[in-house]
């Protein structure tokens, strides 16, 4: 019953996504433009400075600039676009493919409120609202069955806990688990989000992905006890004299220092690509119906794209579990004992 429900949905947000792709479509070949496939592409997968909800219906964003020549300077996106929804300048400023300068050429400091960071804001949102219910159900439902929402994330929560971060981390796993249920969730609905018809690829945004795998290897570097940091600089121990060592150490310290910085880079790149490579399969898989005008191809495309959309329903858990498997291995290793 549960599969059915999600694939109703699936369906429904693979529809909804060729109805949004056709209003575009309708746009363009009124200007007598062919469908271009890479720019729809673009448009749904880059970060941008306003919200388009559905073709004509955008949702401004605060744009928030700094640059030394006009210091701080705070206003909507909406002021980049004239009724036609053409680009043009404003108060001295330009923006070309989302990026803002000034017309002077001078550099600028943008950190805007964009589609990423609004969206990143409502994943948020829907941490705190969907946790502090669990947490209420918690109180609520002490020694009794869990009930509501509470019923369907505890499991979870509990898989978490006991499958991934205890087994990798040990008995200190009590220190890392907030870290790692925040991690876990985080990616997981962003992955969710991104689905969504209009929504903004938060998870496949690169941004963000480095910063998660950034925090992750501060965690592991300052969790690093002493036989993890003996590991990196001195891995042959006393097998040999210090003399002998040095040679040996100017290669080995340098792929050391590799290894570590390529597991975060691993976390980035992993994360990144697959949900960035799902998004761009399923917009290419509903592109045909308009490049080919068929009706045969849309009904042949519709069906691929809710295929597709079901396997990344799997694939936005799967992500999530395989960043938070990976992080909870390096915190093991940095906070293992000497045996």
């Amino acid at each position: 019953m549960t599969s059915f429900k999600h694939l109703k949905i699936s369906i429904l947000f693979t529809v909804f996504g060729l109805l949004v792709s056709q209003a575009s479509f309708a746009g363009e070949t009124k200007e007598g433009e062919k469908f271009d496939p890479s720019v729809m592409i673009n448009h749904h997968i880059m970060d941008a400075h306003s919200w388009e909800i559905y073709h004509g219906l955008t949702l401004p964003l605060p744009v928030i600039l700094y640059s030394e020549e006009k210091g701080l300077d705070i206003f909507s996106s909406a002021n980049f676009y004239d009724a036609d929804h053409n680009v043009v300048p404003y108060n001295g400023y330009v923006m070309e493919h989302e990026h803002i300068s000034l017309e002077s050429g001078a550099h600028v400091y943008d950190i805007s409120i964009t589609k990423n960071v609004f969206f990143l804001f409502i994943n948020a949102l829907i941490m705190i609202l969907i946790f502090l219910a669990v947490a209420r159900g918690y109180k609520k439902n002490a020694k009794r069955a869990p009930r509501g929402i509470q019923s369907f994330f505890e499991p979870i929560i509990i898989y978490v806990r006991d499958e991934i971060v205890k087994p990798n981390i040990g008995a200190k796993y009590e220190r890392y688990l907030p870290y790692l249920l925040t991690l876990f969730f985080f990616i997981w609905f962003g992955n969710l989000l991104g689905l969504l018809p209009a929504a903004a690829n938060l998870t496949g945004n690169i941004a963000v992905t480095l910063v998660l795998s950034v925090f992750s290897l501060i965690i592991t570097l300052a969790s690093g006890r002493k036989t993890y940091w003996l590991h990196i600089l001195d891995p042959l121990g006393n097998s040999m004299p210090w003399v002998a060592k040095i040679p040996l150490y100017l290669i080995l310290w340098p792929i050391e220092l590799i290894g570590i910085i390529t597991k975060p880079f691993s976390l980035m790149v992993r994360l990144f690509a697959n949900i960035t490579a799902g998004h761009i399969i399923i917009l290419s898989i509903i592109s045909l119906t308009f490049i080919t005008q068929s009706l045969v191809v849309g009904l042949a495309s519709t069906a691929f794209a809710t295929v597709m959309n079901m396997l990344e329903l799997f694939v936005a858990l799967l992500q999530a579990y395989v960043f938070t498997l990976l992080t909870s291995m390096y915190f093991g290793q940095a906070v293992e004992e000497h045996h």
